[in-house]
């Protein structure tokens, strides 16, 4: 079985947008539901890890990750890529970096990445991202605010991205916003790099998959 894409990054800055261009670029990513997560591996290998803990609080500590048995054959297992490229999309990934570094040192990692300031507002616009509408939760990270608390949330995950450039996995960065203003050359350049083939259908899909992605 060929090695793995891993994509990630803060939720809301639009790993879902860079998950459908690599699947329409070739990589297969199985039972993938509307924002191009594989539910089979959220369910069976994500949420075993994560014990009870989420992607917005409390988030896990990667010291205290619990490593389900055999997590490499259970994940090949569910992805099931019969020898294709293949790619798994979640915040997640980002939050149990060292589990699955461990378990697929070969990898190639997507971070994506977006302003602190847009990320923050998409959260205060989307009904399930409510996690600091809680003042308990406001009090537990000290901060007054629901806005100090998704800037709070988004640090979280900038310490993870600095951390897994740091221990060397081999990563490469993306910012979806530049596709809005017509430059692919970066996407283009990480699919080379990914040893997948670029499909010009992405051009002329990319207004709707970025406005779809920005709901």
């Amino acid at each position: 079985m060929k090695n793995p894409i891993f994509i990630t990054g803060c939720p809301r800055s639009g790993a879902g947008l860079i998950a459908r261009i690599v699947k329409l670029c070739g990589a297969e990513g199985g039972n993938l539901n509307s924002v191009y997560e594989n539910v089979d591996i959220k369910y069976h290998v994500f949420t075993p890890c994560m014990e009870k803990r989420n992607t917005q609080y409390p988030l896990p500590n990667v010291h205290d990750i619990l490593i389900p048995v055999n997590i490499k054959g259970k994940t090949e297992e569910l992805i099931n890529s019969n020898d294709k490229a293949w790619f798994i999309k979640g915040s997640e990934l980002a939050l149990l970096y060292p589990v699955f570094n461990y378990a697929f040192p070969n990898a190639k990692w997507i971070i994506v990445r977006r302003r602190t300031g847009d990320i923050i507002q998409s959260c205060l616009k989307t009904a399930y991202m409510d996690a600091f509408e809680d003042e308990k939760i406001r009090i537990k990270i000290n901060v007054d605010t629901e806005i100090e608390g998704w800037k709070w949330w988004v640090h979280q995950y900038e310490d993870r991205f600095v951390s897994m450039i740091q221990k060397g996995l081999n990563c490469k960065v993306i910012y979806p916003d530049r596709m809005e203003v017509g430059d692919y050359q970066q996407i283009e350049e990480t699919i080379e790099w990914l040893g997948l083939t670029w499909n010009n259908e992405v051009l002329s899909i990319m207004p709707n998959l970025i406005k779809t992605e920005r709901k």
